[in-house]
């Protein structure tokens, strides 16, 4: 009762003095403890199940008694409540889980490098490890032996064990509706509210659908879900600072915070709606006179220590663990520079010895220093018509390849010598011959592919033998004339004779004709970057000595910022490939289209990802009727108009609370309008969250408010009813689309026989 008491007096006041409140709380604990106190039927019901010690005191055995009565009656309801949301959630996401026994969609990925951990295989991928490791982790635990090849989807897992990487992520997935219904409780002290928004979330086929795969999403929505639940749960500790609760709420938050990050780089998202909550809550606390500016300090250190550090930390050891468990070379070898393979068991570069200094006659691969520059790379294709001079392709290439080696020759001589070979050097011109198709590396002043201001670069003439535009000058930047070329050490830049022009990977990527490889251009803007800068990484002479490289191997840090640098560029270069189906930021709220996780055709087991339309709609619709609601209460207010406690308090739980998840909502939500990357509509699903529990908070509040047009009991009933018809729609709806999420097949929706005839209610569906 107390803590409702200081509720109410700071519901009546707006915005007062901290000091203020605080002498109102010590009161309203005094007067709490008299028989005469009133407390509102509303309130009661506000905080049943979460009234504390104080709210049962009472100067006579018999009302304490009631008391104690009704608030464990309460607390039994909602635990009751809560069991049925945790064996709805679970049995709708864990049923057929093991159908379909074939790959879908992006199972194609995470399954593999899932099983890569198992391996110690060393990828590249463009999300952060936590994650995979996840996956790859529960596969092992349930006897995955990481030996499924997960090539396409369709392939039949057959005899491989599956289930356990698709059940962890069906886990994490079925408490997404539990933590939702605990969050609006927190923030609006309704069961109604709660269930209404878990039932959302429950019967909606698009969350069932992404839950129940081998996929990133549902792990992702699990770390952000528990950071906005243990962030509320925090904020509600706030008048008791520095006891235990409080410190658990507030690691569990820093902990959730690294888990978002640690699974894809959208995690920063709700990082940033937990920073302005705490800005604000820092903020406010600088605002109570009663506290010293050492109570101020421990508080900006312990959020310092919870939210930053924490993370931090856990972060970083994330990377640390994905590091030692990788240790095997593997497909993401090329991504990643010459020092960062030296450490990979297998890679050509770990333990290696090779001769020290270039020479000529060797044979040699040319690394790009621009992270995710690629190896230089010709091949027998030839640049299309009307793509400069129609000559054998140069691109730079990210992964190891016989297409990747290339010869040293003198300019003027091909043979290579009898005895010891003469070393090249700083300002020697040489001419380099890719091996495999014998055409020197070329240049002219026709326009390069993709970066119009540079000149193309091509194979060109046939065994060795071609022109003057085949010359190369080379140059070991900060070197001097006669300075040897060291192997894996020396930056090195190739000067072309002819235009003046430097040896230049652009990092874009070439269309289809290019294989879909790094556009390699010879640039005249001769400033020294990464982008014009190489390293000799391979290096075979059979008639120099070798010296060992184990002295190249990077430590800790140096890795880890490189792996960022890759991951980023990597996320930003996602293009969408032909054929293949991707949206925009406007049609995923209004359920515009889906996505095909497995199937096409009727003789397929066919399953579509696309959220319960009435589900997604409501959500849609009541984004609208919140800031409506918020308007016309804040006017209202404004105005000095007389509306009661009850109003007063929806009022605040509206702005408040819904503001929250408005916010949570628009930052998950409105910077894929800025991103240039390729966008899919499963992207949308962590801000479905929010506008769901938005939706549950609104729908409450409107159907609370039907007094405002009948009087009791009839507006008890109009409640009811509203709250019945809500209830149907989302489960007849349901009973509708679900074979969207747990699998049909026969004909198409267009056919009248189809399970799903008479459904397809938009044409961009494609089910």
């Amino acid at each position: 009762m107390a803590k409702e008491e200081y509720v109410t007096q700071r519901n009546k006041t707006g915005d007062t003095a901290a000091l203020r409140n605080r002498k109102n709380f010590h009161s309203s604990r005094k007067i709490s403890q008299t028989p005469s106190t009133p407390v509102s039927k509303h309130k009661n019901r506000q905080t049943a199940g979460h009234l504390s010690g104080d709210d049962v005191q009472s100067s006579n055995g018999t009302s304490t008694q009631f008391s104690i009565r009704g608030h464990f009656s309460n607390e039994s309801s909602s635990r009751v409540l809560l069991m049925l949301v945790m064996g709805l959630s679970f049995s709708t996401r864990l049923y057929k889980i093991t159908d379909p026994p074939h790959v879908c969609w992006d199972e194609t990925h995470f399954g593999k490098m899932g099983s890569y951990y198992i391996n110690r295989t060393f990828f590249f991928d463009v999300h952060p490890p936590l994650g995979k490791m996840l996956i790859g982790l529960a596969g092992y635990l349930t006897g995955y032996d990481g030996t499924f090849p997960f090539i396409k989807p369709g392939d039949k897992y057959e005899h491989h064990n599956y289930w356990g990487m698709r059940g962890f992520c069906a886990v994490l997935g079925s408490f997404l509706p539990v933590f939702a219904y605990l969050i609006v409780l927190e923030l609006s002290q309704s069961h109604t509210a709660a269930f209404i928004t878990a039932t959302l979330l429950i019967f909606d086929t698009g969350c069932i659908t992404i839950s129940q795969y081998i996929l990133l999403d549902p792990i992702l929505m699990f770390f952000i879900m528990a950071a906005v639940l243990s962030m509320v749960k925090f904020n509600q500790q706030q008048y008791r600072p520095f006891t235990a609760p409080w410190c658990l709420w507030l690691v569990l938050t820093g902990v959730s915070l690294a888990g978002a990050l640690g699974v894809k780089f959208v995690g920063l998202f709700v990082i940033l709606l937990v920073g302005l909550n705490t800005i604000w809550d820092l903020w406010r606390l600088l605002g109570d006179l009663s506290l010293s500016l050492v109570d101020i300090a421990k508080h900006f250190a312990a959020r310092v220590v919870g939210l930053i550090l924490l993370p931090l930390f856990l972060y970083v050891t994330i990377f640390a663990v994905h590091f030692v468990v990788l240790n095997q070379s593997g497909p993401g070898d090329g991504f990643f520079s010459s020092a960062f393979q030296s450490r990979l068991i297998g890679n050509n570069l770990h333990n290696a010895s090779m001769p020290e200094y270039l020479a000529y006659g060797s044979t040699i691969t040319v690394k790009n220093l621009r992270i995710a520059g690629g190896y230089l790379h010709s091949h027998w294709h030839l640049y299309p018509e009307g793509v400069g001079a129609r000559q054998q392709q140069v691109t730079a290439y990210l992964h190891k390849d016989y297409n990747n080696l290339w010869l040293v020759h003198r300019w003027d001589d091909n043979n290579s010598q009898s005895g010891t070979p003469d070393l090249v050097r700083h300002g020697d011109i040489i001419r380099l011959e890719h091996k495999e198709t014998t055409r020197n590396l070329h240049s002219h002043h026709q326009q390069a592919p993709l970066t119009k201001k540079h000149f193309q670069v091509t194979g060109y003439g046939i065994n060795g033998t071609g022109d003057t535009n085949d010359l190369w000058q080379v140059e070991v930047c900060g070197g001097q004339k006669g300075d040897l070329v060291k192997v894996l050490r020396s930056k090195v830049r190739f000067h072309h004779r002819a235009t003046g022009c430097v040896l230049y990977s652009s990092g874009k990527t070439l269309p289809k004709w290019g294989w879909e490889q790094v556009e390699v251009t010879c640039s005249p803007y001769l400033k020294e970057t990464p982008s014009s800068q190489w390293n000799i990484e391979d290096h075979i002479n059979s008639k120099l000595p070798n010296i060992s490289l184990s002295v190249l191997k990077p430590h800790f840090l140096e890795i880890l910022v490189e792996s960022h640098i890759v991951m980023l560029r990597g996320n930003s270069g996602l293009k969408p490939k032909d054929n293949e189906m991707h949206s925009k930021p406007w049609h995923w709220p209004i359920n515009y289209q889906g996505l095909r996780f497995s199937g096409v055709n009727e003789t397929d087991y066919r399953v579509y990802l696309l959220g319960n339309p009435v589900v997604w709609w409501l959500n849609l619709a009541s984004l609208g009727l919140y800031l409506i609601m918020v308007a016309v209460a804040s006017i209202v207010q404004q105005r000095g108009f007389s509306i009661g406690q009850k109003r007063i308090e929806h009022s605040h739980i509206l702005m408040k609370g819904g503001g929250l998840l408005l916010l949570g909502w628009l930052l998950h939500y409105a910077p894929f309008y800025t991103m240039g990357r390729v966008l899919y509509y499963h992207h949308y699903f962590p801000a479905m969250l929010f506008s769901s529990m938005l939706t549950g908070i609104t729908l409450d509040i409107l159907l609370k408010s039907t007094d405002l047009l009948l009087q009791q009991p009839y507006s008890d009933w109009l409640e009811r009813v509203g709250q019945m018809i809500l209830l149907c729609s989302v489960l007849y709806s349901f009973y509708l689309f679900n074979p969207l999420s747990y699998g049909m097949t026969g004909p198409l929706a267009h056919e009248p026989d189809s399970t799903m005839a008479g459904l397809k209610w938009m044409e961009s569906w494609e089910f």
